[in-house]
């Protein structure tokens, strides 16, 4: 069984007596969710009639990006950079990135573009100057790799062969070994208890030191509570307590980390708040993140699903990973509303067509509804077609055919009703908030079947459609907004700047050809008054001219270059950073 648990951390000195005397900080808990085939009612919806793929104009012409996604040596020690422009005095921190790094070991190759050695980066801002500094993370795989000089830790997409040197019968017998597995944290930087961490979708985090990028402890999420892995992507309130979602194990964990040293990791206080049984055991969801407002969790249950089965015996058969995921569109999207303080899961069962998600944009709640907006797509295959071989294609044909194949991401909001009762009338519209356009009906006693709204103008079709969502999150996370900053997805990787108005639906577009810009992530200016007062900060990368890295540094509120800090050194194509204000 593997359900879902969604779960909180207790910070000692960053979490208020108030929010305390409910409990422990929360990790979100819930069984990794498989729902059954449900039938949905005939709406008919604009919405609906075409995939997000198709309403994207297909490319013609797209030059090659392998440069983006080949490996880098690391600069440890911190180098000046060319300032070009103005850098706004006010500034002053550490913009912190993640990504794969390094994509071979001695005659051993990755195949999956996530499969690369972590690699941290560190754009240090103080009083107008950037110095930029890298380290990869010493990850045990990391570290084992480097010493046999060949890939020994299976990754992702990645299988690890056995070792040549042991004999036939060891070789054949290593195969039916179910792999451990990786600390190699390449996707995000987190914080929990004040400490950085680097994470990826395992049970294990590295503590890191944000300063120098220095790799710290391994931390198993398992030693602390009964679960095997936790997103990337947690969520904070504005008590001091962080909540994520993981997969429990299937037994409790009698067992901690021996007492924290003061320059040691300590998660003591997570604990589980509630727990959402799979429905369907053997083909759980795969997840990659979660809605959270004010009052409210949501768990999205979507139709990409993890054969366990064949997870059982995918090392036996030398396939790697990535091939038990399928996407299985005969499933609807189950959303799993969960009251944040009190753990109770809404007994109303909340439904929409089959999508893909990976990153929410804002969730709040107004009126007796919630609203949730998100990146969605209608085809989830896009996970598994991120291979080396697929990102290295040539320029023209190959590479058009590739990205043309791929899923468009696209802003949508679905709003649940929250005050369905016995009462609640039948097929009717349950949605009240005048400025939104989804639907919500319940078609039978307890389940409610919603449609979306459209969080976008034709225009932004143009641009490929959107991931890599940002707000200003501090200040506006769970509660009304206006402003998302996200990545336009021209081609295979990110090729524009895109700053949202959800009240207008319109753009601001930061856009130059052969330049690949990474996440935007907003910093607020000194004394903010206005949501979009600051800066959005942005790596930009380039195929085409060696060491031309620069970091960009936008004008939040007219989407304007400020300045940009130019780096002498290569910088491969990276997944999601933090502004770290400490630095």
């Amino acid at each position: 069984m593997f359900p879902l648990c969604f779960i909180a951390i207790d910070y000692t000195g960053y979490y208020n007596q108030k929010t305390a005397t409910q409990g422990s900080s929360p990790l979100l808990s819930s069984p990794l969710l498989s729902s059954p085939l449900l039938s949905s009612p005939l709406l008919s919806s604009p919405s609906l009639s075409e995939s997000s793929r198709h309403r994207c104009p297909e490319a013609n012409g797209l030059e090659s990006v392998a440069p983006l996604v080949s490996s880098i040596e690391e600069t440890p020690d911190p180098i000046p950079t060319s300032i070009k422009g103005t850098i706004p005095a006010w500034i002053n921190g550490s913009f912190l990135r993640n990504g794969p790094g390094k994509f071979e070991f001695g005659k051993d190759r990755y195949t999956h573009w996530f499969d690369g050695m972590a690699m941290m980066h560190r754009f240090h801002i103080s009083e107008g100057n950037v110095t930029y500094s890298s380290r990869f993370l010493r990850s045990d795989s990391y570290v084992q790799n480097s010493e046999k000089n060949r890939i020994v830790v299976s990754e992702f997409g990645t299988l690890a062969m056995p070792d040549p040197c042991k004999n036939i019968f060891a070789r054949f017998f290593s195969r039916f070994q179910m792999p451990k597995a990786t600390d190699n944290a390449s996707v995000n930087f987190v914080k929990y208890k004040g400490d950085y961490y680097v994470s990826t979708e395992t049970n294990y985090m590295r503590r890191v030191d944000p300063q120098s990028l220095e790799t710290k402890e391994k931390v198993d999420w398992s030693q602390y509570i009964a679960v095997n892995s936790a997103t990337a992507h947690p969520h904070y309130d504005r008590e001091g307590a962080t909540y994520n979602m993981a997969t429990p194990t299937a037994k409790e964990v009698t067992n901690c980390l021996s007492a924290a040293t003061e320059d040691s990791a300590d998660l003591n206080g997570a604990k589980v708040i509630c727990s959402i049984r799979a429905a369907e055991p053997r083909k759980p969801s795969y997840y990659h993140s979660f809605v959270m407002s004010e009052n409210y969790i949501v768990f999205i249950e979507q139709p990409i699903k993890l054969d366990l089965l064949k997870f059982m015996l995918y090392r036996i058969q030398g396939k790697s990973f990535h091939k038990v995921m399928t996407w299985e569109p005969q499933y609807e999207t189950v959303f799993h509303l969960v009251n944040r303080h009190t753990g109770k899961e809404s007994k109303v069962k909340y439904q929409a067509a089959p999508m893909f998600t990976l990153h929410q944009i804002n969730a709040y709640e107004d009126n007796g509804c919630l609203v949730m907006d998100m990146c969605c797509g209608d085809d989830g295959e896009v996970i598994g077609d991120f291979t080396l071989e697929n990102l290295r294609r040539d320029s023209g044909k190959e590479m058009d055919k590739f990205y043309n194949s791929l899923c468009r991401n696209l802003p949508r909001r679905y709003v649940l009703p929250l005050n369905v009762d016995e009462k609640t009338p039948l097929d009717q519209n349950l949605v009240t908030l005048h400025y939104c356009k989804a639907t919500a009906k319940q078609t039978k006693p307890g389940q409610v079947y919603m449609t979306h709204e459209e969080l976008h103008d034709d225009e932004l079709l143009q641009y490929g459609g959107l991931e890599f969502p940002q707000i200003n999150y501090d200040k506006y996370n769970g509660r009304p907004y206006r402003y998302f900053y996200s990545c336009g997805f021209g081609h295979v990787f990110s090729d524009s700047l895109l700053k949202m108005d959800v009240h207008t639906k319109e753009l601001k577009v930061w856009r130059y050809p052969g330049l690949f810009p990474s996440e935007p992530v907003f910093v607020a200016s000194p004394n903010a008054v206005e949501e979009d007062d600051g800066v959005v900060l942005s790596v930009i990368i380039t195929p085409r001219e060696e060491k031309s890295t620069f970091l960009l540094v936008l004008d939040a509120k007219t989407f304007t270059e400020l300045g940009r800090a130019e780096v002498p050194v290569n910088i491969p194509y990276g997944t999601h950073g933090v502004f770290n204000v400490m630095g």
